[in-house]
């Protein structure tokens, strides 16, 4: 299976299940329309003729020769030698958590997956105690894995300081005693920001979010405080204090984007021109297509035309020796990730779980609430449900509708769980408003790789840290969900 377009002068042509990816000329382009596998060594004399108005015979015999030479090498209309296991995926041990640490917020953002924090239920601050049982859950399901990463989250985890510090004091002495390695991350909207706060952060979290939307226009019409004011004048020198601080330690900031700015190419610079953020992420909306802010099909073409002026925008300012990374054009064609995560992506419900202020355990942070998705409680870690999480195992691109034929699904993994299950009705059956942002994300991260190479820039992007052995990886769903 291959994937070809062309963008921005570049004819692209990714090879699907080998994962490589070439430029070629006009020629070769135009002769993949009509190249079916298994490829002979001369091309056939049919195409030669069906072509002949638009190259001369020395170019396409030249291109064919190019192309057969990938053919050979593997790199074109490769097999498919992930199939075979798609039937054979089983069960892993947990490694990672999402800690709702406070089911409440400061701020009551339009758009909040959350419910503005408290997820269809009661506002609740977690205890420290059902914070320990939910490090020794971790631990105990965690097996002979090393890496354990643990996100803070909410609602707004600041809300909830001291049993932060104080679950991070315990599970650094668990790690002594079980030889475990955590890795933290607090996701925060700024509210309660305070130097004494930043200088923890910076020495205990491995990564940090911090959640804005862009211009203060657009994120002040959505991240508003109870009273409805905006949070932007108070949050942004914050967050400015805090990346200076954070020097090359990991972070990024979040933002959301609605049909209110389908220009948010805009946005992505403003974090860097106007408030100096250089790691960025900028995600679609996922929400009601009733409202007036919700992306729907209409709106297709206009945010993936704003995707590719970004694109080349980025090229720009790389060529101007500036540089900003903007995690949903991050990937890695040379080395991963690994074929776990190329079939079954993050890890929802299986590699990965949430537990909520009660300590209620749930395949990820989008499922609190839903009590039928709940998997136990880390008071009772025997109860813990196995045959969910042999489910959630099980669903990968091969068990996902349409996904096996899709030229993404290597780098989408199937889509987001939790949005498949919200949107489209199952888990299995993927959103698609989500899939055609992410091929054109991927289409232009590839391009962007092209033109750089074409400058002998490197387009900078670092290699992100899963967790599952130990190496570095490419992030599947390159940027957070």
């Amino acid at each position: 299976m291959i994937h070809k377009y062309s963008l921005n002068g570049f004819n692209i042509v990714l090879d699907v299940h080998s994962g490589g990816v070439s430029v070629v000329d006009d020629a070769a382009y135009r002769l993949l329309d009509y190249i079916t596998p298994p490829m002979s060594e001369q091309c056939p004399a049919e195409i030669l003729q069906k072509l002949s108005g638009e190259f001369s015979l020395q170019q396409l015999t030249e291109a064919y020769g190019e192309l057969y030479s990938m053919y050979k090498d593997g790199i074109l209309f490769s097999e498919d030698d992930y199939a075979q296991f798609a039937d054979k995926m089983v069960s892993s041990p947990v490694k990672a958590m999402c800690l709702l640490v406070a089911q409440d917020c400061q701020l009551r953002c339009k758009y909040c997956f959350a419910c503005t924090g408290d997820y269809g239920g009661h506002r609740a601050m977690m205890s420290f105690e059902t914070a320990k049982k939910a490090i020794d859950f971790l631990i105990e399901k965690s097996g002979k894995r090393r890496n354990l990463n643990l996100d803070f989250f909410g609602g707004e985890p600041l809300m909830n300081w001291e049993v932060v510090k104080q679950t991070v004091a315990y599970a650094r002495e668990q790690e002594k005693l079980h030889d475990k390695h955590f890795l933290f991350t607090v996701t925060t909207n700024g509210v309660q920001l305070t130097d004494d706060k930043i200088e923890y952060m910076n020495k205990e979290m491995h990564n940090v979010v911090l959640s804005l939307d862009g211009r203060k226009e657009v994120n002040d019409y959505f991240r508003v405080r109870v009273d409805g004011s905006g949070s932007y004048d108070s949050i942004v020198p914050k967050f400015q204090k805090f990346a200076k601080a954070r020097g090359d330690k990991e972070y990024y900031v979040r933002g959301t984007f609605t049909k209110r700015n389908l220009d948010f190419g805009e946005d992505v610079l403003h974090y860097y021109d106007a408030l100096g953020f250089d790691q960025i992420s900028m995600e679609p909306v996922v929400t009601d297509p009733s409202v007036d802010y919700a992306l729907t099909e209409a709106d297709i073409p206009a945010v993936n035309a704003e995707y590719e002026r970004l694109a080349k925008k980025i090229i720009e300012y790389r060529k101007n020796g500036k540089f900003f990374n903007y995690f949903h054009f991050m990937i890695d064609l040379d080395q991963g990730p690994c074929a776990i995560k190329r079939l079954r992506g993050c890890g929802c419900g299986n590699e990965y779980v949430a537990v909520s202020a009660d300590g209620d355990v749930y395949p990820c942070h989008q499922f609190v609430g839903k009590d039928e998705w709940k998997m136990g409680n880390v008071y009772e870690p025997e109860k813990f449900d196995t045959d969910m999480k042999a489910y959630f195992a099980r669903a990968n691109v091969y068990a996902k509708e349409g996904c096996k034929d899709c030229w993404a699904k290597f780098y989408c993994s199937g889509g987001c769980n939790a949005n498949n299950l919200e949107y489209a009705g199952d888990v299995l059956k993927p959103f698609n408003l989500s899939c055609e942002f992410e091929k054109k994300r991927l289409e232009c991260a590839i391009m962007i790789k092209a033109a750089l190479a074409a400058e002998g820039l490197d387009d900078g992007a670092a290699a992100d840290n899963c967790g599952d052995c130990g190496d570095d990886c490419e992030s599947t769903a390159l940027g957070h969900c």
